[in-house]
């Protein structure tokens, strides 16, 4: 170790929630650490969200470690705004040592078994790794996208802010995901003419017989139920999230309901030739199986009710307001007036600077609860890390506790500097 050289016993690359929630479970242990933030704690929520986001879960399961929600909703659903000050507060509580404006570049074993960690401000040596990076890093945006005219404005979900900052005329919005369906339904409200491409995501409900589903799912269990509990084991990590808003005060979003309202509905975009847009013939089978699992859910809860004795409302099944007429699989780009595109298909992880062979063929870790079998090298803030809420705010602080718990263990009394500040 070079004398420019700086040890840490952990560092913690990300400063998200998840990399906070670490911080705070390692502070009330007294163990040394760094949080290696290249941008700044938490940026995301403010930066990388349209104006009217909103949580799609109720307040009361925002329980991250020290800091639950007490405001005056529980029921309800913070706004953009209102997630940004819950987090700043949630910063301000757990003051963690953080470096912000420090990218990590590059992690690798040493020969004497610790981690190199580069950084834009030099090297730094640690015990332990904690990667709080998420899983959303490289916006996804087909080839295709190289073919279409440059008049056509282009942008990814996450640089979505608002239907002003697009150019006047029709939006094509590709994905029917939380954030696909959520935008969509924005540029809806305002007035525009929106053409939406509709995948195979699930949709909920998000009120039933009286209640948030929600609710009624956690009274149920399922917010407990881990990985290894569930039919699909790992494989439950590539589901697509169900559609549903909390904005103003929740609704369900009903993609049928948008089509009798004058959104077109199409299946999956495939290609751009010849100056068409062409698509998948999947739309009815696509909103068919959204609402077998919307029912499906309902007919869960209708269950519990069932068994448990509990005093409800009925409720009939949904029952589809519109169904698609002949397959719309092609549409000239100009004859349609659509002047931008939102691409909401998603992410791909980008772990290229941890040298470690702690991943599969597709590039995501392998881990159980956050561990992997790399002793050093543990992860956080994925989705269904452990459980549902693993990537969210209501489960992140008890994944959180569990690998500091893994990391003291490993330390032990080994680690020299353990609970000595960098």
């Amino acid at each position: 170790m070079t004398s420019t050289t700086r040890h840490v016993p952990v560092a913690i690359v990300g400063g998200g929630q998840a990399g906070l929630s670490i911080s705070y479970h390692l502070k009330q242990r007294g163990i040394a650490h760094l949080v290696f933030e290249k941008r700044t704690a938490a940026h995301t929520w403010a930066t990388q969200r349209w104006d009217t986001f909103c949580l799609v879960t109720p307040n009361w399961q925002c329980d991250l470690p020290g800091h639950r929600y007490d405001g005056p909703d529980p029921d309800g659903f913070m706004t953009k705004d209102e997630i940004v000050a819950y987090l700043e507060a949630f910063v301000t509580k757990v003051n963690p040592p953080i470096r912000e404006g420090v990218a990590v570049t590059r992690v690798a074993r040493r020969h004497d078994g610790l981690f190199s960690v580069q950084t834009s401000e030099g090297e730094y040596t640690a015990a332990e790794i904690v990667v709080a990076s998420g899983g959303y890093h490289t916006p996804i945006i087909p080839r295709m996208a190289e073919k279409l005219p440059p008049a056509i404005t282009q942008i990814h979900s996450n640089q979505y802010r608002n239907p002003a900052q697009l150019p006047d005329g029709a939006v094509l919005v590709v994905g029917s995901g939380q954030s696909g369906a959520q935008i969509a339904e924005d540029l809806h409200l305002a007035g525009r003419q929106v053409h939406l491409a509709v995948g195979d995501a699930p949709r909920c409900a998000r009120f039933y017989r009286g209640r948030d589903v929600v609710t009624w799912l956690a009274d149920m269990g399922y917010y407990e139920k881990t990985v290894d509990d569930h039919p699909l084991r790992d494989g439950v990590r590539d589901n697509t999230n169900h559609y549903v808003t909390g904005r103003d005060g929740g609704r369900d979003i009903d993609l049928r309901r948008f089509a009798v309202e004058g959104m077109a509905l199409y299946g999956v975009l495939e290609d751009y030739a010849d100056g068409a847009l062409r698509f998948r013939d999947n739309l009815e089978r696509s909103l068919d199986q959204a609402d077998r699992t919307y029912n499906g859910i309902n007919a869960a809860i209708d269950t519990y009710i069932a068994e448990t004795g509990i005093v409800a409302p009925h409720q009939a099944p949904y029952a589809p307001v519109w169904e698609p007429g002949e397959p719309v699989t092609e549409l000239g780009l100009a004859r349609s007036g659509i002047t931008s595109i939102v691409w909401c298909i998603g992410f791909t992880p980008d772990f290229r600077w941890l040298d470690a062979s702690v991943f599969n063929g597709a590039g995501q870790p392998k881990h159980r609860r956050g561990v992997t079998s790399e002793d050093g090298i543990s992860f956080i803030g994925l989705a269904w890390l452990n459980t549902w809420g693993s990537g969210r705010f209501g489960a992140v602080g008890r994944d959180a506790e569990y690998i500091v718990q893994v990391i003291q263990t490993r330390l032990g009394a080994g680690e020299v500097g353990l609970k000595r500040a960098v």
